[in-house]
């Protein structure tokens, strides 16, 4: 688990550290096109004072080469800065885009339950884009100014101390509403970057379920919920150029205003002779500089304090915690697992809904091989033992052994390497046939890829694709029937090669011909595995070693289909409202 600095900035700080070598360049290039525009006012003097004013030809040529070759050093310096910088812009946040999502896929699975996943999304992307132009561009500029500022008022002084006194009266003056409005556009700009993700989120959510929206005609609701998402945006946004604009307008009006004093009185003293013509024009030059970093600083400060919203939110990410913790010293599993499985009083009440519990005082063991079939209400807590098993979620009271062994004393990549899942609606994900069957095993070979899903009744389907096993599926496997795939998803499986197997029933939603394919697939799929199904379907009961009768959390009966019909009233009333359509078997 990825530990996150103590606050943003020192994040910030972390992020850039390795990379202190190309900071010295930046840092390099920097000075020499910050001391390279400071000696232009110097050269401005001379070109005037030295070359015009004397009305010599050489001089004159003289001081307009030099001041050429200086323009070049600047031209040179600038590019050097910016590919530095910007190279440090694009590095960071491809490290912190890295860092969080490294952070971020090892949480328990019910901090994204508590936090929408495209608002985290539009963190990564949104937020971090701010970042980068923060680093890459607004940090370096920033620097720059402040170089500029300091370096100018030295040259002020030297120049003339009179006219620099102006100068030092107004710092105050342009530093105060910089203060004061900057505040203000730090926090309307997180809120501003909140408002943008919840606009993401919105979209996301609604064009993944184009197909439901569009069949409840529900578009002109959603039409207005965008509208309002994107005025409330808007407002925010509003807020803060507002605050942004009275900064920049307020540091302009004071700065010229500054400027346009040194005039008068620099004028004044160049018509009583107190200082000459090209003193005046170096003076003027580094006056504007001087009053260009201020004002330039005070825009930055505002792209700076939008940055630090974007940072804050980038940094909570960070700072979020599993609630799944791996045990201090994790003990090994025996080789080879054999999957044996004992419940003991297990509880769990999920933290939500903590008046009632979900697994309510379970014991229960299931037996290396053995297939034991899950039956139950909706709510009866089948799914929550599913997750309880993975550790998605830890038990309140009682324990789960695996092979005799507490899973919470295991690693939580040892644990789950003895599961594989076969869900109803299985996922699969953008890429080829291949990359969603090797997510069972990364490392395998073609040919035990083409073994597996010849096993999965797979095979043929795919080869009579346009590529084969490189053709690509879309989101969620777009383009291929549900039958189709789920022998990819039991090919995937296969490919683990786990000993214990979980199932929610992979056959409920398919048609006789699929299911019937399907079926088979699971039959070899479960051959010589612990099996735990969560089951709907009749065919699957009947061949199970055992069916589990849960009700509200709690374990009702166990036994075979025929004990449990002969024993149990609510395992008799169940089987005759879930399993009626089905009692005639599907495949003979």
């Amino acid at each position: 688990m990825t530990t996150a600095p103590a606050s943003p900035i020192r994040f910030t700080l972390h992020t850039l550290a390795p990379y202190q070598r190309q900071i010295a360049y930046a840092l390099l290039a920097l000075l020499v096109t910050s001391s390279t525009m400071l000696s232009l006012g110097q050269g401005i003097r001379l070109l005037i004072d030295q070359g015009i004013a004397t009305a010599s030809t050489a001089q004159l040529k003289f001081y307009v080469l030099l001041f050429v070759a200086m323009a070049v050093v600047l031209a040179g310096g600038t590019f050097t800065r910016y590919y530095w910088v910007s190279w440090l812009g694009e590095r960071v946040v491809a490290d912190i885009r890295e860092r969080v999502f490294n952070h971020l896929v090892d949480l328990h699975p019910a901090f994204f339950e508590q936090n929408r996943a495209l608002e985290i999304q539009s963190r990564l992307t949104t937020d971090t884009t701010l970042i980068q132009s923060v680093v890459g561009s607004s940090l370096s500029m920033a620097l720059r100014n402040l170089i500029m500022f300091v370096g100018g008022l030295i040259w002020l002084f030297i120049t003339n101390a009179k006219l620099t006194a102006i100068v030092i009266v107004s710092v105050p003056l342009v530093v105060t509403p910089i203060l004061l409005f900057g505040r203000r556009v730090r926090g309307l700009s997180k809120r501003s970057q909140d408002k943008v993700a919840d606009v993401g989120a919105y979209v996301g959510e609604i064009l993944g379920n184009i197909k439901t929206v569009q069949a409840y005609n529900h578009q002109a609701t959603d039409k207005l919920n965008f509208k309002d998402f994107v005025d409330n945006a808007f407002q925010i946004a509003v807020q803060r150029n507002i605050q942004r604009g009275f900064l920049i307008t307020s540091v302009i009006i004071l700065v010229l205003s500054a400027v346009g004093l040194m005039l008068w009185v620099g004028g004044l003293d160049v018509i009583g002779g107190r200082i000459s013509g090209g003193e005046l024009a170096a003076f003027v030059f580094y006056s504007v500089i001087v009053g260009s970093a201020v004002a330039s600083i005070s825009e930055v400060i505002g792209e700076l304090q939008r940055a630090a919203g974007a940072t804050q939110r980038i940094f909570e990410l960070l700072r979020a915690t599993s609630e799944i913790p791996e045990a201090d010293t994790c003990q090994p599993l025996p080789a080879p697992v054999q999957g044996n499985i004992a419940i003991r009083g297990l509880r769990f009440v999920y933290p939500n809904r903590p008046e009632e519990a979900a697994i309510d005082d379970i014991n229960l063991d299931v037996h290396a091989g053995e297939t034991l079939a899950l039956v139950g209400p909706s709510g009866a807590g089948k799914s929550t033992l599913f997750d309880l098993l993975l550790r998605f979620y830890d038990s309140t009271a009682g324990s789960i052994l695996l092979d005799g062994i507490d899973i919470q004393s295991l690693a939580l990549s040892d644990l789950r390497h003895c599961y594989a899942i076969v869900t109803q609606s299985p996922c699969l994900f953008y890429g080829t046939v291949l990359d969603n069957i090797r997510y069972g095993n990364p490392t395998a070979h073609m040919d035990e890829v083409e073994r597996v899903a010849r096993a999965a009744h797979a095979h043929e389907f795919i080869m009579a694709l346009p590529q084969g096993y490189e053709t690509h599926l879309g989101d969620g496997g777009i383009g291929l029937s549900g039958g189709q795939k789920q022998r990819i998803a039991i090919a995937r499986a296969l490919l683990a090669n786990t000993p214990i197997l979980l199932l929610d029933e992979a056959t409920s939603a398919l048609d006789a011909q699929s299911e019937y394919q399907v079926q088979q697939a699971l039959d070899t799929l479960m051959q010589g595995r612990t099996t735990l199904v969560i089951a709907h379907r009749l065919a699957t009961i009947k061949n199970a070693d055992r069916i589990a009768m849960l009700n509200q959390g709690k374990l009702e009966a166990i036994g075979t289909h025929a004990e449990l019909m002969a024993s149990n009233e609510l395992y008799r009333r169940f089987s005759a409202l879930q399993f009626k359509q089905h009692d005639a078997p599907l495949h003979q």
